[in-house]
């Protein structure tokens, strides 16, 4: 009999009653220990995700369209953040913008996720003069400012939000490669894999049984905080005209498109302004939880 069992026998429950109370009070202390920050943070995440995912839902105005008669009315019932200098509406290019702005993280994260582990896997696992060759190129790709190298890339690609992902991209590979190679290093010096050699096991089998597994949560953790940073990236591009073309709604465009206009209408800059920081700090909140449980 377990201890549960047996409070619940002294107790005068049955075993089925004692565990269901036992697990009602776990999940009370969890909601108890549960920070608001973070709440409020997987909040912001959720509407954004259902932003991009089902924008009419949230909206009744078209993206790219707008009444010449309304423009750059301010913020009422009927235009909750709006409209611009084409009479579109801004709370609605916000909404329709999210699923380019998120989908251009996605694709920047997955870029450098890949890639960057990849190369910092195999300089782990090979050691030696290949070690030595993609840690300097690591190193190069470091020592390039982000935006410099970004901006590099997207002039040789092209504008548009595939190819300002894959510029945001390229500049985070040398950060997920370098992380990688760290912990792929940490985890091969750990006893069990030792252990794991010893008993016959060969490279490739204790590689993808026993090092990867355990080296890969650190970098997991870190491609949460680089969504967050991959979002601002494509913001800041997309403001300086190498981003979506117009009229795409996309964040860093309408951030750019309001400027002009920021003394007379100021909710142009302001509530897209407010959109990217809200996301990339509710990113960064959520990534640090991820650090924080996985220590």
């Amino acid at each position: 009999m377990t201890i549960i069992d047996s409070l619940g026998a002294v107790g005068g429950l049955e075993p089925r009653d004692a565990n269901a109370a036992y697990d009602r009070e776990d999940f009370a202390e969890r909601l108890k220990r549960l920070q608001p920050s973070l709440v409020l943070a997987w909040l912001v995440i959720s509407i954004v995700v259902m932003w991009a995912l089902l924008p009419g839902l949230f909206t009744g105005y078209s993206g790219t369209e707008g009444v010449a008669a309304e423009k750059l009315t301010g913020p009422s019932a009927q235009h909750l953040l709006g409209t611009d200098a084409l009479g579109r509406d801004v709370y609605a290019r916000i909404v329709y913008g999210a699923v380019h702005s998120l989908s251009g993280a996605f694709a920047a994260v997955g870029v450098g996720l890949v890639i960057g582990t990849a190369l910092g896997v195999v300089a782990a696992a090979a050691g030696g003069r290949v070690e030595d060759v993609v840690m300097r190129i690591v190193d190069v790709l470091l020592s390039i400012p982000s935006l410099l190298l970004s901006l590099t890339i997207i002039i040789l690609l092209g504008f548009g939000t595939v190819n300002a992902a894959i510029a945001v991209g390229a500049a985070s590979i040398g950060s997920f490669a370098r992380l990688a190679r760290s912990e792929v290093v940490r985890v091969r010096r750990s006893d069990y894999v030792e252990a794991a050699f010893g008993s016959g096991g060969s490279f490739t089998s204790v590689l993808f049984r026993h090092v990867l597994p355990n080296s890969l949560t650190s970098v997991i953790a870190f491609a949460a905080l680089q969504f967050g940073n991959a979002i601002l990236n494509i913001s800041t591009l997309g403001f300086l005209g190498y981003g979506a073309p117009p009229p795409t709604p996309e964040w860093g465009l309408l951030i750019a498109e309001g400027r002009n206009y920021v003394s007379t209408a100021w909710w142009l800059t302001t509530a897209p302004g407010i959109v990217v920081v809200l996301v990339v700090l509710s990113a960064n909140r959520i990534s640090r939880s991820f650090g924080g449980s996985r220590a």
